[in-house]
């Protein structure tokens, strides 16, 4: 069988930053809760938020861990399968990648063992500092990776000479137009990944009875974060279509199904896109909805896919369906916040077997939600690698597609043991439920 080398390649990159993605951004969210337990407890001095710190703390490095050395993998990715990248993206995308080693992987590595090992080697606040360091540190990379990432998605302020990319202005560069909307949304993410599997935990310790006055203080924190994160994502969220809309239309024409060119553009809620009759089939639309949320006007008119020739539309049934898989999971989370509310109130949030079986049901949610929009991001973007500038073909190194299967195959069933033995540790050491310090 003769396989597309590039197609391959685009399906290696996509498993393993998949992958990879789903770490970073749960570390991102667990940091920054490890940091507000540290805080209680050093204002506090009660010894149940240090044992859920240190219960929280093998997971983190555990995390911290792959994360690390999924990330690694993309590295060489890149120059065995996309040699075009940095030839001709390098001077513009090099920097920014190396800023994050020099500011946020130094910074976490500086302080990660102090966070670890630290206990009762320094002092309390040393360590508290420790942790403060590592939680920003994951936000400095984050803040670094999506600049980058935004900048491919909404180029500015380079000059091409002999198809290399030159940089103009840095503070444009990094700042450039979707950036601000991109990295808030992803930092909501995280945190919010971080509070549903933090939740999930603790629901399932109090439906098991294990470390009872533990597993209560952690769901009503994550229960806290769940409340104010998720309206605030969902806000996030419209901000960031929004932009979309303005620099990507053919981004939003995919992830709305829309066809047509037309005002009163109508939302479609589900529907199965037909890319050769260019249309989307058995639509349940409501009318002028697209226009109102895209345009806040009825009357606001919506390009449409056909507007563009096909060679320059994204693939539309993956961006089409993930993100309606990501807006269904982010209603979700704002369902469990109200319900955690109202329960709260009625004093039946730790009694409710019903909700604490959904915490359950819902730890995954946030990965979900996280890869969903990782796909409608990337794959909306295509066939440009650079929006508008260069195409994902373009940068592909001359690679036979055998030799992309062999390692394709080789990094799933490494992948499937290594991560797989590590999920194991993990689901072990979370059924344990916290365990009281003997002083």
């Amino acid at each position: 069988m003769n396989f597309d080398p590039v197609l391959l390649a685009r399906i290696q990159f996509a498993f393993t930053i998949s992958f990879h993605i789903l770490f970073p951004a749960f570390t991102i969210g667990l940091a920054g809760y490890l940091a507000c337990v540290e805080a209680i407890y050093l204002k506090t001095k009660d010894q149940k938020y240090k044992e859920i710190y240190q219960f929280w703390i093998k997971v983190f490095a555990i995390i911290f861990g792959m994360g690390v050395v999924s990330g690694v993998v993309i590295s060489y990715e890149l120059g065995t399968n996309w040699s075009g990248f940095s030839l001709r993206l390098g001077n513009i995308l090099g920097p920014l990648f190396g800023m994050e080693v020099l500011t946020a992987f130094f910074l976490e590595a500086s302080f990660l063992g102090i966070m670890l090992f630290g206990w009762n080697r320094v002092s309390p606040k040393v360590h508290f500092f420790a942790t403060l360091m590592v939680a920003i540190g994951t936000i400095i990379s984050a803040f670094w990776i999506i600049a980058a990432n935004s900048w491919m998605q909404t180029p500015q302020y380079f000059t091409i000479y002999n198809i290399i990319f030159y940089p103009n202005d840095w503070l444009k560069i990094i700042f450039n137009p979707s950036f601000p909307y991109r990295f808030v949304h992803m930092i909501l993410a995280s945190y919010l990944t971080c509070a549903f599997v933090v939740c999930g935990v603790s629901a399932w310790l109090l439906l098991k009875k294990k470390s009872v006055e533990h597993a209560k203080t952690m769901f009503k924190m994550a229960l806290a974060f769940i409340v104010i994160f998720a309206p605030l994502q969902i806000v996030a969220g419209d901000f960031h279509g929004l932009n979309t809309l303005k620099h990507q239309p053919m981004k939003v024409a995919a992830m709305e199904g829309i066809w047509e060119t037309e005002s009163h553009a109508p939302l479609t809620l589900f529907g199965i896109p037909d890319e050769e009759s260019e249309t989307t089939k058995y639509a349940v639309k409501i009318p002028s909805l697209a226009s109102i949320i895209l345009k806040h006007d009825a009357e606001g008119v919506i390009y449409g896919l056909k507007s563009t020739a096909k060679e320059f539309r994204p693939p539309v049934a993956p961006v089409f369906f993930s993100f309606r898989l990501m807006v269904a999971v982010g209603v979700l989370m704002l369902m469990t916040a109200v319900t955690a509310l109202f329960l709260h109130f009625r004093k039946k949030l730790f009694t409710t077997k019903w909700f604490l079986k959904w915490c359950m049901l819902m730890t995954p949610s946030g990965f979900i939600a996280i890869l969903a929009g990782w796909f409608v991001t990337e794959i909306g973007r295509q066939p440009y690698v650079v929006y508008g500038f260069v195409k994902t073909k373009d940068i592909a190194s001359a690679v036979q597609a055998n030799q992309i299967s062999i390692s394709l195959i080789a990094f799933a069933i490494v992948y499937f043991f290594a991560f797989g033995a590590a999920t194991y540790y993990i689901l072990r050491h979370l059924k344990k439920g916290v365990h009281k310090i003997i002083s």
